[in-house]
């Protein structure tokens, strides 16, 4: 089994939660606390395709004051994925990632949909 990796938010409840089932689970895991190790766009890139999805959007915390305050309901692809970059209070979490595919883990149970092999579109 792939090791998973969690881009998660240490203050974030959903965040813990999804490394307690982790750990419950009793795997071994990675996690990128991605305030402070954002992911460059060529890696929302990767997620995206992992998620299944080719709209970033599914990666955007749209009920954040930044997303107006940036306008990014008008922005196109390629700002979205650029403002998920630079301002990564934007991105939605937790994100687990398991081998090619990944799963944003809100509610943190959705993470079993990776870890038993279901489905994993975001």
């Amino acid at each position: 089994m792939t090791k998973p990796i969690a881009w998660i938010n240490p203050r974030c409840s959903k965040s813990r939660g999804l490394l307690a089932l982790l750990e419950e689970a009793g795997l071994a895991y990675e996690s990128r606390e991605y305030l402070q190790d954002p992911p460059s766009v060529s890696e929302l890139e990767s997620a995206l395709a992992a998620l299944g999805a080719s709209d970033p959007h599914v990666l955007i915390r749209t009920k954040e004051s930044l997303y107006s305050e940036l306008n990014l309901a008008a922005a196109d692809r390629e700002a979205l994925l650029r403002a998920l970059s630079e301002h990564p209070q934007l991105l939605e979490r937790p994100v687990l990632f398991m081998g090619e595919r990944a799963v944003v883990a809100r509610p943190p149970e959705r993470a079993l949909e990776l870890l038993e092999g279901g489905n994993a579109a975001g």
